[in-house]
């Protein structure tokens, strides 16, 4: 790159670009015989014609194409990126970190009411399973997944996780045909294995009273989401969040397995950011939107397994896992 002329060759693309020596002057600020004599010192450097003159106009060369072409986007891009990063000085933003399933799922539908509330601000929602190490990381807040208690921030729950065996309907009744009694359906069933869940499938049927022969998960998905999608396709039975897939659940895409076992409840998801961070106004603002939401949502989640006939039953520490981001 030592040998190539920048102002020269910015002062090349400028004449391209607008189609004269004057309106390129104008744009650079500089005379016109400063760019005229920059552009004789690249063409001297080059050893080609950049330019023809046809009627007293300008027209590019073969060679002056190509290099026209070549440069006008790299100062292009280097333009927009002087623009960008003066625009990020002055905008307000606002970075949340969570979990992949749970910004897919409840997230996603849910940010563009808080940023209608707060149009001056630019939100940024960064969905990995890695929870944020804050100080090495640029984020103003994680919302995670897990059994609280991190060490030197501060730690806000925000919504209990409903754990149940889910399944579509017509699996329900593939199930259903192998016997009444719902310990013999499990038997039968295709277990699907949510790794992240804080409650699982052995955890769960211990706690049951349940004793599958042979216990195997054809299926184990790192992410709730994916665990999810399957149940709704019939693949088989998932235990999983409720919280992530109350929609299904409303529309008839998912249903409880059997009401003869009490949803698992317990504390599941966290607002957790260095005590610092809660003087941002945003982040505070965000804080109370998001407690807000979490309690609208678990209320209807209750209501409507409620409805269905489902009992619930606090989870008890010993049957957690640590889990982890779904």
């Amino acid at each position: 790159m030592r040998d190539i002329n920048l102002k020269a060759t910015e002062y090349f693309e400028a004449v391209a670009r607008l189609g004269g020596v004057t309106r390129a002057a104008e744009e650079l600020a500089v005379s016109p015989s400063a760019v005229s004599q920059q552009i004789r010192l690249l063409e001297g450097q080059l050893g080609v014609r950049l330019f023809r003159r046809e009627k007293r106009r300008l027209v590019l060369t073969l060679d002056g194409d190509r290099l026209f072409q070549t440069t006008t986007q790299a100062f292009g891009a280097l333009r927009n990126a002087r623009s960008a990063i003066a625009r990020q000085r002055d905008v307000r933003s606002l970075t949340i970190r969570v979990s992949p399933s749970f910004g897919v799922r409840w997230l996603g539908p849910r940010i563009a009411g808080f940023a209608a509330e707060n149009p001056d601000w630019n939100i940024r929602i960064d969905a990995t399973p890695d929870f944020t190490a804050f100080e090495t990381e640029a984020i103003d807040l994680d919302v995670r997944y897990g059994l609280g208690g991190w060490a030197g921030l501060t730690v806000m729950p925000m919504m209990n996780d409903l754990a149940a065996p889910l399944c579509s309907t017509d699996y329900l009744a593939r199930l259903r045909a192998v016997s009444d009694d719902p310990a013999a359906q499990l038997s039968a069933a295709r277990l699907i294995d949510s790794v992240k869940m804080l409650y699982r499938w052995d955890l769960w049927l211990a706690a049951n009273g349940v004793v599958v022969p042979d216990l195997g998960y054809p299926f184990r998905f790192d992410r709730s989401s994916m665990s999810i999608e399957m149940a709704k396709q019939g693949g088989g039975l998932a235990l999983d969040s409720v919280m992530l897939c109350l929609p299904e659940l409303m529309r008839g895409e998912l249903v409880p397995f059997s009401t003869d076992y009490p949803v698992v409840e317990f504390q599941g998801y966290w607002l957790v950011c260095p005590p610092r961070h809660l003087n941002r106004r945003i982040v505070a603002r965000f804080a109370d939107w998001l407690a807000a939401a979490c309690a609208a949502h678990e209320a209807q989640a209750r209501a409507f397994l409620a409805s269905l006939g489902c009992a619930f039953r606090p989870g008890r520490l010993t049957e957690m896992t640590r889990g982890g981001p779904q």
